[in-house]
């Protein structure tokens, strides 16, 4: 049973918020300090709250999840936790991501997480169902991390940042919904795939990186804690990894899970250690 709940909760899911530590070093070099105690209880609380939502999710969609290869063995859809329970679960960790939120002594972290909440009650509800609104949705929740992560740091968000950040998320979440149209799945799954195809896809995608990749190199530019000489060092591993994002969706047809790809991914992973060692390089110690 416990290994059940654990399931439910997904807690290798919380690599996402990895998106909560991209504004840590730009922070520290413009003189912000990071407080472990307060940066620990946030991230905590958002994790919570990230499996608040998926078990909300595998509850709402018990009776869809079973007519799919995979999603069918998770403990919901395959009985091993009554749909009553999976709601039970999900507002005792919406209560525990609140308390560790508020514990963090940001009042701006509660107010992320109550609307990362209210987000994604509104998606599971219904519009998930919606073309393009399910993507804008979903996609929503890695920018509010980016946010989190200005807040438990005290530091304002940059507007390319931001921009970056979402546009990564777009993209992303479009690779999740071709990898689907590419298995054939149908609207008896998801219904919103009924508004897709594999050409539009393709060029949503391409949209949608190639804006990741401005708005890193307008940040880059603007940015007052980047060397001068250094201010695009971490930009070539950033067009790297949505390269090869490309690549693998298009030439290997994966993409489903951002979370699997990464983790299975040797390129991935070493792009992302290049992106922190060129971003640690490049900034200017206060």
């Amino acid at each position: 049973m416990v290994r059940d709940y654990l399931e439910l909760s997904r807690p290798k899911d919380w690599v996402k918020n990895v998106f909560v530590f991209m504004p840590v070093p730009f922070a520290l070099a413009s003189g912000a300090l990071l407080d472990m105690r307060t940066f620990g209880l946030g991230l905590l609380g958002f994790c919570a709250a990230n499996s608040a939502v998926y078990s909300f999710n595998d509850a709402q969609d018990a009776s869809r999840d079973r007519a799919h290869e995979k999603k069918r063995h998770r403990p919901v859809a395959s009985g091993r936790i009554p749909v009553r329970f999976a709601y039970l679960w999900t507002f005792a960790l919406a209560l525990v991501s609140l308390l560790l939120s508020w514990a963090s002594g940001r009042g701006a972290a509660l107010i992320v997480v109550g609307i990362y909440g209210a987000v994604n009650l509104v998606y599971s509800l219904g519009a998930k169902h919606v073309p393009l609104l399910d993507v804008f949705l979903l996609s929503s929740g890695f920018l509010l991390r980016v946010l989190l992560g200005c807040v438990l740091m005290d530091t304002p968000p940059s507007n390319p940042m931001l921009l970056c950040s979402y546009a990564l998320a777009l993209f992303l979440a479009l690779a999740k919904r071709r990898a689907d149209v590419i298995r054939g799945l149908d609207e008896s799954h998801r219904p919103s795939l009924l508004g897709y195809n594999e050409a539009f896809l393709d060029q949503a995608m391409a949209i949608t990186g190639s804006m990741a990749v401005v708005g890193y190199a307008l940040y880059s530019l603007e940015s007052t804690v980047l060397i001068p000489q250094r201010k695009f060092a971490s930009l070539p591993f950033v067009l790297f990894g949505i390269l090869d994002y490309l690549r693998l969706a298009h030439v290997q047809k994966r993409g489903g899970s951002p979370v699997d790809l990464l983790l299975s991914s040797p390129a991935m992973l070493g792009t992302g250690l290049g992106w922190l060692l060129a971003v640690i390089w490049s900034v200017r110690l206060p």
